[in-house]
């Protein structure tokens, strides 16, 4: 039996069109369409998804209120579908907060470069999401306290994130300091990234003593919001790079969506420097790009953290990093969305640690205080 699938769109050219490319997939079974986010409530009850691809705007009940609605009911892993504007990265964010693991561009031409590549991409990120069991979205007990008055309030469903399903072994948990000392953090990631960054940088405090660079693979328009809604949420403070900023401790810098973000030579923590990149990149951010160039700047002085993602975007760069010296973690697979980009590196023998979510921003900390 295929991997079962729930499409949710108010459009039925889309929905059938979704339909067709799912049903290309022997691994893949459409059980049901549903036409608004109401419906979709009560299919994912009736039916028992594996997986939900969701629209956002509908009739009846919106995509953000319906996925709400099921992850408090049938949690089940949820594809959202958005437009890239401004106002679509917005409600993608909400959705991923009210508890969607991931999203795709509605417009198929933005997903790819090729009708193929579009058709290959959608249907492997279903199977990635179908292959993972989820519980109720939970609000931990180590939901961080506000952030500074000073900035803007965050989104009320921000505390709330999707628990996968414990694997047979957990991630180990650092119980001490290895002693080394740092001047850089580094943090990759992919599918599950948004909730992941979350959880992670809320917990540091202000006076974080590092400067900290963030690669998470999101489209040129997402970024900006991204960037700004953690600003909001943290103590430290967040922002979308520019090419020439100055890394200063206790600020984190996004890498934008469609460039890459390389570390030069410059100021007393080094500079950041934008570019646009080789077309046949497969990732605007790349992972494996910042890491290769933090190796020949910062090396032994460097912690890079490798979180839940597809694909294996930062084994290469975390290579070069680990050569140079540096402390590389990844997450544990229990706690991952996508057990990708963290099975990449520690399959080659290049991570350290792998340490479960709840617990990496301790573990950050605790290593951090002797940089």
């Amino acid at each position: 039996m295929g991997i079962k699938v729930l499409v949710v769109d108010d459009s039925s050219f889309f929905r059938r069109r979704v339909s067709e490319i799912v049903t290309k997939d022997p691994e893949l079974e459409v059980i049901g369409t549903a036409s608004n986010g109401l419906e979709a409530v009560k299919m994912a009850a009736e039916l028992k998804p594996q997986v939900i691809t969701m629209d956002i705007e509908m009739p009846v009940m919106d995509g953000i209120s319906a996925v709400r609605e099921i992850m408090g009911k049938t949690p089940t892993p949820i594809l959202m579908f958005s437009s890239l504007t401004q106002d679509g990265a917005k409600a993608t964010l909400d959705a991923l907060e009210a508890g969607a693991l991931d999203f795709l561009p509605k417009r198929f031409e933005d997903i790819a470069t090729n009708k193929d590549e579009a058709i290959l991409l959608l249907q492997q990120r279903i199977k990635a999401l179908g292959r993972r069991r989820i519980y109720r979205p939970v609000t931990r007990s180590t939901t961080p306290t506000p952030a500074k008055s000073t900035k803007t309030p965050a989104s009320p469903q921000l505390a709330r994130s999707v628990t996968p399903a414990p694997a047979p072994v957990r991630g180990t948990v650092v119980k001490r300091a290895s002693g080394k000392k740092y001047k850089l953090l580094l943090i990759g990631t992919s599918t599950g990234g948004p909730v992941a960054l979350q959880k992670i940088l809320t917990q540091l405090p202000a006076n974080y003593p590092h400067p900290i660079l963030l690669i998470q693979h999101m489209p040129a328009a997402f970024t900006p919001a991204f960037a700004s809604r953690l600003n909001g949420l943290c103590k430290i403070q967040v922002k979308e790079a520019q090419n020439g900023d100055q890394l200063r401790p206790g600020s984190a810098y996004l890498a934008p969506g469609g460039m890459q973000m390389m570390l030069e030579r410059g100021g007393a923590h080094g500079r950041i420097k934008i570019v646009a990149g080789s077309a046949d990149m497969n990732y605007k951010p790349s992972v494996d790009i910042t890491f290769a160039s933090a190796s020949k700047i910062s090396g032994r002085e460097t912690m890079a953290v490798v979180l839940t993602g597809m694909g294996a975007d930062g084994r290469e760069g975390a290579r070069m990093l680990k050569s140079a010296g540096a402390t590389i973690w990844a997450q544990d697979e229990a706690s991952c969305i996508v057990y990708g980009m963290p099975q990449a590196v520690t399959a080659a023998g290049i991570s350290s640690q792998s340490i479960a979510l709840d617990d990496m921003a301790e573990a950050i900390l605790r290593e951090s205080s002797h940089g």
